[in-house]
């Protein structure tokens, strides 16, 4: 099933839980002076700021269940009021909401809650060079990316719903050759930068760096490099898995922020090595 930007790689099951450990903020600002993600806008929205809300309901799943088994034109626009109301209405209010969350984490990134154009991917799917011609997804999606640079290959925090595949993705989903050399340029030139991002309390406990590699060492690049197995990344992203339940739970946007915190450094790291703002 062809699926949008981040959603298309191959995802490992984190075997825990996802939840949000209690060290994270305090580990975040300790690493304040050494790349932190905190910008000037002080302090994230939560608790008594913005009440627990429930966005996402298992209606949601149920429509894309059974939008699979009818992907047809004629089933969708009679079923359209229903996806509406539990699929698309939701995930506009749920971008428009986590705006606010994001710029705490850096404001060069968009939340964009306009139904076109905006950070929620469409639900026709683009047939005219697949062999595939269902015309619509099967998934719901949302890329909140960075503002300079628009495209799904440009650095983002990506959120995919679908019936029993619900996950973020945080990084760079396959960059051009000129953008995957800064990112290995810059891994080359600051491996402790890197290191120290990927090995942060918070990503190690809810990401996994997943993405396609090569099979040999990229030119350039020394096939002993204490790195090679970052080198070769085709994609440069952090994976956190999470499940319809977590999806449906009034604190799934406290949830998706958490995600989002704990591949900062590693978001970070990816943004300034492709000449991007940052804070």
């Amino acid at each position: 099933m062809k699926r949008d930007g981040f959603a298309n790689v191959r995802i490992h099951q984190i075997e825990k839980r996802f939840l949000r450990p209690a060290s994270l903020t305090q580990s975040l600002s300790q690493g304040e002076n050494e790349g932190s993600h905190l910008g000037r806008h002080g302090p994230l929205l939560r608790g008594k700021h913005q009440p627990a809300r429930q966005y996402f309901r298992p209606s949601l799943f149920a429509f894309l269940r059974d939008l699979r088994l009818n992907n047809n034109r004629q089933w969708f626009l009679a079923n359209r009021a229903r996806y509406e109301s539990a699929v698309r209405n939701p995930m506009l209010e749920f971008i428009g909401d986590f705006g606010p969350r994001l710029r705490s984490i850096s404001r060069h990134y968009v939340a964009d809650p306009r139904p076109i154009g905006g950070s929620m991917f469409r639900i026709h799917r683009d047939v005219r060079f697949s062999s595939d011609k269902s015309p619509y997804k099967t998934n719901v999606g949302a890329n909140f990316h960075h503002a300079t640079a628009k495209d799904v290959h440009a650095p983002g925090f990506y959120l995919h719903l679908a019936p029993g595949e619900v996950f973020v993705a945080s990084g760079v989903w396959k960059p051009d050759d000129e953008a995957r050399t800064k990112i290995r340029d810059a891994i080359m030139a600051k491996p402790h930068a890197w290191i120290r991002a990927k090995s942060a309390p918070g990503f190690k406990a809810m990401c996994v760096v997943e993405g396609d590699r090569f099979r040999r060492a990229p030119l350039g690049c020394d096939s002993n490099h204490p790195l090679i197995e970052d080198l070769k990344l085709k994609d440069f992203l952090a994976i956190t898995t999470l499940s319809e339940e977590v999806a449906c739970s009034p604190d799934f946007i406290d949830r998706f922020q958490g995600a989002c915190e704990a591949a900062a450094l590693f978001v970070r790291f990816l943004t300034t090595a492709l000449d991007l703002p940052w804070v």
